[in-house]
Order: structure tokens, then sequence, then C-alpha cells
């Protein structure tokens, strides 16, 4: 999501005259886009205003001027605590209220140090420039859903993003119709929680997501689809029987289940059982037996027990993950796990994520292996870290690296796996894509 509004904040500059800079050095105006989710958010957004504030000072003593500004989930939990401490940035704005961004950037200039984290009535999408300033690649983000309802023990996105807020069907269907024009081969839709989407029909009815996917998939270009992140509670039949039925949503799914025991999922506010989320799982396989998952984990929530945990190791067995991200808890001020009794000693929640992680590690090894010998469809989308390679993604998403023509960037191709690596594959173009070509 950061990506997107990133790129969205690009596209807002870009009617004010401003375009990328190659550097900071070269810079007029640096904006930090803040993710709040992460362990010392606040701590690394400070040390990193510190080192810009320097070039800040040698800018103004060269006679030039630097304008620094700090966006995002942090900037909205913040707000006038980032101006206390580091009185140098020019500007404070959350996620919802970059679409001002220009009016904003005349106001710090006219009044001095300015913040907006307001929450506006208007939809910021309704304001956002329809054509995108960068250009277009195979490989796109469309934002489709916007905050969050659940209020889980630990997160602070309901109270950084708002409410659960559906973009239109039209609105997304333009959109991707105008990524694909420009080269989009593959959209990723977003949202905190992006399968809770139901978002106003062009028939006058309310679409839930599987609508829209089938919808989306009829666009002429666009080949391949993705939706992340989802809630287990969110897994609908309809949704789940789309992944049977749509050939152009691709065979990988992020599902976080956090915690493979019912008391701490429970103390998250989860809203769902371990049971659900096999109950999700065994459907989806059924209904796409190549699927593949991967899902979120925090180690260490207060009240976790080492039996609670041994629950998460054994769901992370029984259930299989080709990737997964997992974290130790932190705590977040203003959410009800801060507050909490029974905190988890640092020694212990990094123990247990050590533990975990050497598990998910494996498992992701696995995946990886089994895909060695097999010939797979690759999106090539951009150049290799070596003179004459390629990079690509799988169905899976893995990273794929391979020697071929930039001619066929943003197409797909079969490739045959070589070999893998704990985060990548290596493949060679198949003989008949050669002669194809």
């Amino acid at each position: 999501m950061n990506v997107y509004d990133s790129e969205r904040m690009t596209d807002v500059l870009a009617a004010a005259g401003y375009g990328p800079a190659a550097s900071p050095a070269e810079a007029d105006l640096i904006i930090l886009n803040t993710c709040h989710i992460r362990e010392r958010a606040a701590e690394k957004l400070f040390s990193e205003l510190g080192r810009l504030r320097r070039l800040k000072e040698a800018r103004a003593a060269e006679g030039g001027r630097l304008r620094l500004a700090v966006a995002g989930c942090v900037a909205q939990a913040e707000g006038a605590e980032i101006l206390a401490r580091a009185p140098f940035v020019d500007l404070v704005f959350g996620p919802q209220t970059y679409h001002r961004l220009p009016a904003l950037l005349t106001q710090a200039e006219e009044h001095g140090a300015t913040i907006d984290t307001d929450f506006p009535a208007e939809g910021k999408f309704d304001f956002l420039p329809q054509q995108r300033a960068a250009g277009g690649g195979p490989v796109a983000f469309l934002a489709i859903q916007e905050g969050c309802d659940k209020f889980c023990s630990f997160c602070v996105v309901p109270y950084t993003r708002g409410a659960e807020q559906s973009r239109p069907a039209d609105a997304v269907l333009a959109e991707a119709k105008r990524l694909a024009a420009a080269g989009a081969r593959e959209i990723t839709l977003l949202g905190q929680n992006v399968n809770a989407w139901r978002g106003a029909g062009p028939d006058g009815g309310t679409w839930p997501l599987a609508r829209l996917l089938f919808a989306l998939a009829e666009i002429p270009g666009l080949l391949r689809l993705r939706y992340t992140t989802s809630h287990p509670r969110d897994m609908t039949p309809d949704l789940i029987a789309a992944h049977a039925k749509i050939p152009a949503l691709m065979p990988f799914l992020h599902l976080p289940v956090q915690s493979g025991s019912d008391a701490v999922l429970a103390r998250m506010h989860r809203g769902h059982r371990v049971a659900d989320y096999l109950r999700a799982v065994e459907r989806l396989r059924s209904a796409r037996p190549d699927i593949a998952l991967s899902s979120d984990f925090i180690v260490g929530h207060p009240g976790e027990s080492e039996a609670d945990f041994e629950a998460t190791l054994a769901l992370v067995r029984e259930v299989g993950f080709a990737q997964a991200f997992s974290f130790k808890y932190s705590p977040r001020p203003g959410t009800p796990a801060a507050a909490a009794p029974e905190q988890i000693p640092e020694p212990e929640k990094a123990a247990r994520l050590a533990a975990l992680q050497a598990l998910l590690r494996a498992q992701q090894s696995r995946f990886n292996e089994a895909m060695v010998g097999q010939a797979l469809p690759v999106l090539l989308t951009g150049p290799g870290r070596h003179p004459g390679q390629l990079a690509g993604r799988s169905p899976y998403l893995q990273p794929v690296h391979l020697h071929a023509s930039r001619e066929w960037l943003g197409s797909i191709r079969t490739v045959r796996i070589l070999a893998a690596h704990p985060n990548s594959l290596a493949a060679t173009i198949e003989p008949e894509e050669h002669a194809a070509a």
C-alpha cells in the first residue's frame, strides 16, 4: 500500500511541476513515507530525519533550499510530536490527505511547518490524477480498499488508516484499464482488508470482490491478477470459487493467521478460530489444488504461553507455507495489547521467533526446491543483476532470474527451473519459446 501511495504522490506532485530526483542530494523535496506496522518505525524515522537535517542545512549554506515532509502512518500516529522532535520538518501529513499535497506545500511555504492528519469527508481517490506520472510497467498495484474495522488488539491500522472504505467498481475498472493500456500485465489489488471490499457496482448493486475479479479478468492485455492482504473472516465461498474459475487469478494467496492458538487469537480479537482458518485452506486447495499460501505470524503476543506457541508451530506444520512473514510482538501506543498484562519478556519472544522462522525457512526452501525441473510461465519484469539477465515472477510470486532478450520484457514466457535458492529461482528459456520468437 505504501508503494502505491508513493506512486500516487508522484502523480499529484507532477501536476505541481515536480519530477523524481535521482538522489536526495539533488532533490528540492524529500518525502519519507512511513509505515507503523514494523517495530521501531518512529525511531527509524527520526534517525533518517537526523541525516536529512544535515543535508538541509548544507543546502541552506549554499544558498539553496530543501524541504522535508513526513507522510504515512507514523505521521498520522505521531502528528505534532514529529515537529516537536524535528522542528526542521516542513510538512507532516497522513495517508488520507496526500491528494492535497500541492496545497499543503503552499501552506507550509506561506505559514511555516504544517500538519494535516485529518480524515477528510471526501475520499482521496476521487481527487487523484487519472494518469500515472511514472511510466507503465508490466507489474502494477491498484488500491481498491482502505482502512480496517477489525480492531485487532495489536494493530494501529484502524487508527492510522481509518474505517474500511471500498472504491466503486467503475473507478477500479477504469484505473485497471489505464494500467493495462500502459503496459501492465499483472495487477495486484491492494487493501488493508482487501477481501472485505464491497464496492458500488455499475448496475446499482454492491459487488463482492469475486465479481470484481471476474470483471477485471476480461480486460484485454491483463494476464495476471493477485490481491493482498486478506483476512480469514472474509474468505467467502464465492471468492474461494473464483480461484477455480478465473485462470488469470494466480495460484498464490497471502492469508494471515497470526497465531495457531485459539486462546491467542481471542486475545488478538481476530474474530476467527484455528478451525476456521484450516477450513478456508481446505476449501481453497479443493478449488485450486496447485494454490500456495503465505501468511503473517506474531509471536509473543501478551499472554501467549509456551503451549500457545507450540500450537502455532503445529499449525505451520499442518498447513505448509510457501512463504511467510513473522515478527515479535511489539507494542503500538493506543492499542489494547500495549496495556495488556502478561507481556512476554524479549528474550522469550526472540527465542520463539527464531524457532518459528527456522521452520518457515525450511518450508520455503522445500517449496522452492520442488520447482526444480518444472516448466513455469514467468512474467519478465525487468533487468537482472548480471549482464544479459532478466528477472521475472513465477505464478507463486517467486523471483526468477534467467538469461533472455530484453525484447521479451513484459511478456510471459515458459521457463525451465534449473536451481532453487532461499529466496529466488534460476531458470532457462524453453527451446520452443526461442523458436517462437
